[in-house]
């Protein structure tokens, strides 16, 4: 009888051994991890360090600035001989005190005089009859300073001067310009006015208020007005007679005599 025939056992294949290449890859990782780690380490501990370092030492002053401190005067606790400038002393600049120095003297023997610089907005309130919209104006031509000296004579001759210099002569030209355009206006003088005497027509020009206002138990006011340009400079005189008589020649005089001045 046959018999199967069993094949011989065939001796087992010996463990296969890791790839030497491999091993190599795995140690060269864990190396640049290591460095790398290291290298962070290292970082942190001189930033830390640095720190401690700078935190014992006094502080390093910053290099001075071109204007550390702005010369400006000191504004005054308001006393008896105190003003409206020195208590608002950094509203001025002093190129204003030079226009003030421009303006007329008030006369021997006046009352209520006042003469010096004013800030635009404090000039606004008193000039304008819409004071928000004449400062804006004045900003828009480029207002530079205004002064003004102001006077009575006898109650019955009020004189007010005004000087507002501007950037350039086109805010001065612009200024003058509206003047011009709404003293016709019966609400105003109501007449086209006249030229002043030695200006040329384009630089000046004076009103006299056709009629005189009057209300019940007070005298007629009558006023006037003489308005010239010199340069980037307007000159405004206003003169009010509160008898509701007004001398032309006087208000002719007032303006020939500031002009000198300029």
């Amino acid at each position: 009888m046959e018999h199967e025939q069993t094949a011989p056992d065939q001796p087992k294949q010996e463990e296969s051994a890791p790839d030497p290449g491999t091993a190599d890859t795995r140690r060269g990782r864990r190396a640049t991890l290591l460095i790398a780690g290291a290298a962070v380490l290292g970082v942190l501990a001189g930033t830390i360090t640095g720190y401690a370092v700078q935190y014992q030492r006094e502080p390093t002053p910053l290099p001075p600035l071109a204007q550390q401190v702005m010369a400006a005067p000191q504004p005054q606790a308001m006393n008896a001989s105190s003003s409206r400038r020195s208590i608002n002393a950094n509203r001025w600049h002093k190129a204003d005190e030079e226009l003030a120095k421009k303006l007329l003297d008030a006369p021997g023997g006046a009352k209520d005089g006042f003469s010096g610089a004013r800030s635009t907005d404090e000039f606004a309130v008193d000039y304008f009859e819409n004071p928000a919209n004449g400062l804006a104006n004045l900003v828009s031509q480029q207002i530079k300073g205004i002064a003004t000296v102001r006077w009575s004579e006898a109650d019955r001759n009020f004189v007010e001067i005004h000087l507002l210099q501007f950037q350039d002569r086109r805010g001065a030209e612009d200024f003058q310009a509206g003047i011009g355009r709404y003293m016709p206006n019966k609400k105003f003088a109501g007449n086209a006015g006249k030229e002043v005497p030695g200006v040329p027509a384009d630089f000046g020009h004076l009103w006299i208020d056709s009629e005189a206002h009057e209300k019940p138990g007070y005298h007629p006011v009558r006023g006037s007005r003489a308005v010239v340009r010199r340069g980037d400079i307007v000159m405004s005189i206003e003169y009010t007679n509160n008898r509701g008589d007004i001398d032309e020649n006087d208000l002719v005089e007032l303006a020939k005599r500031q002009m000198e001045r300029l």
